[in-house]
Order: C-alpha cells, then sequence, then structure tokens
C-alpha cells in the first residue's frame, strides 16, 4: 500500500493577501529581500484572467527505468502516484509538477482534473503539459503549462516518482506547503515562513505607487514619480492623508 506525506498549510488569511498582491511584486519583494530565483520559468498562462494562491501539493517524475516501473501501474490504478497527489488536496491547494520540462507527456487528463476541482483544487502549475484541453479548459481550474499533449505519461518517458517531497519545476525549488502565487505573468513561489515578511515588505516599499499611477497618468515626469523621488515624496504625505492606506 502506498503512503505519502501530507502538507502543512499556511492561514487562509495570509494565502488571500499574497494572491491580491500578484506574482509580479512578490517574485520583486522576494528578490529585494534576498531571495532572488522565484518565478517558476516555463509554465504560461493557459486560463487568462484567472489569479489563484494555496499551498504546493508536490509531485515529481523521473525518467522512466523499467526496472523500477513496470506494468504494475497498469494492473492496479493505486500504484499511480499522480492519484496520490490528488488524494491529499483541501480547497484551495495547487498541485506543482516536475515533469522535467517534457512536451509529450500529459500528466493529468479530464478526469484526474474533475476530482481535483471536486476537491477544491484551485489551480495546477505544471513544468510539461496536460492532456485533455478541449474538455480539461471547460473545469473552472487555474492552468499554468508549458503546453498540452494528447499523450498519457506513461506512454512516453516519464515515470512519477514522488509526492509531497521538495522539487525543482521551472529552476525553482518547491518546497511541500510553500505558497504558489499565479496569475497572467506566471507562477512563483514564496516560502511558507516568509509570507508575513513578503506582505510587510511590499506595503513598505510600493504603498507609494497608487499615487505614482496617478500622477504618471496625468503626464507627471517618470524621473520624478517612478521610483517616488525624495522631491515628490511630500506631495504623495499630502495625497496619502486623502486617500489612506486600507487595512490589511
Amino acid at each position: 500500500m502506498i503512503e505519502t506525506k501530507d502538507i502543512v498549510r499556511p492561514p487562509r488569511e495570509l494565502v488571500e493577501r499574497l494572491q491580491a498582491l500578484g506574482c509580479a511584486t512578490a517574485c520583486s519583494t522576494l528578490h529585494h529581500m534576498g531571495v532572488r530565483d522565484t518565478f517558476i520559468e516555463g509554465p504560461v498562462a493557459w486560463t487568462p484572467g484567472r489569479a489563484v494562491a494555496g499551498p504546493a501539493l508536490t509531485l515529481q517524475f523521473m525518467p522512466k527505468r523499467e526496472d523500477l516501473y513496470g506494468d504494475g501501474e497498469y494492473l492496479d490504478p493505486e500504484m499511480q502516484l499522480h492519484r496520490h497527489v490528488l488524494y491529499h488536496t483541501q480547497p484551495g491547494d495547487i498541485v506543482v509538477v516536475d515533469a522535467r520540462g517534457d512536451m509529450r507527456s500529459g500528466i493529468f487528463g479530464e478526469m484526474m482534473l474533475t476530482y481535483f476541482k471536486g476537491r477544491g483544487g484551485a489551480g495546477v502549475v505544471i513544468d510539461g503539459c496536460i492532456r485533455d484541453f478541449p474538455h480539461a479548459k471547460e473545469i473552472d481550474l487555474g492552468y499554468w503549462l508549458r503546453g498540452v499533449t494528447p499523450n498519457f505519461h506513461t506512454q512516453t518517458k516519464l515515470m512519477p516518482f514522488a509526492v509531497n517531497t521538495p522539487i525543482a519545476c521551472g529552476g525553482v525549488t518547491v518546497m511541500p506547503g510553500d505558497i504558489i502565487v499565479a496569475d497572467d505573468d506566471g507562477a512563483c513561489v514564496v516560502p511558507a515562513a516568509l509570507g508575513y515578511q513578503v506582505l510587510e515588505h511590499a506595503g513598505t516599499h510600493h504603498d507609494w505607487e497608487d499615487f505614482s499611477k496617478a500622477m504618471l497618468l496625468q503626464g507627471g515626469s517618470l524621473q520624478r514619480y517612478y521610483p517616488l523621488s525624495d522631491a515628490a515624496r511630500p506631495e504623495y504625505e499630502e495625497w496619502r492623508k486623502l486617500n489612506p492606506l486600507k487595512n490589511g
């Protein structure tokens, strides 16, 4: 019998605030904090307009080796590790898959994705492909993928290897339970232990951006308003009195 570990999930309130922050701000904020490579390169948004954040359930694939991976998966569906990562799904979770950038292997298809949605899953980030996309796109999920394919995964040269262990996805280390923030810019990893620091740091460094955008839309000087110059800070302080920051 296969047994796999569950993940520790961060507070939902933290996840929702990071979702509102967005991928670009989360990435740049982490960079300023010294965590410089959090963008998952390769998977792109296949569901334009969708923005999600949630804890990572992780699935690792390896190159197929016949002595380690035979016909057992076909004889007993419960041998299929890609099923087991979905068994852990709780509302808001995101499945992150190291599929080695393989463009021939469909990691999940319509039925697996339907099950994931039924369990409350929010989206998948796959350094590779899914299959059944004409049907999968009708499922209310967010997809960040390298592409799509008609093949199922073990039809080609991959084998599922581990569930909820550290993985590399798109050149980034993803720990089980890390917070994924994904939107039309792509997907990034926020280390769960740094989540509140990211929010605090982002607020400190970006609370003037609404003011700067307003000034730039009025034809204001880029040198004066972005980034906010010391000369423009008194203007910002007056503007902020009339436009106080929202809580949270």
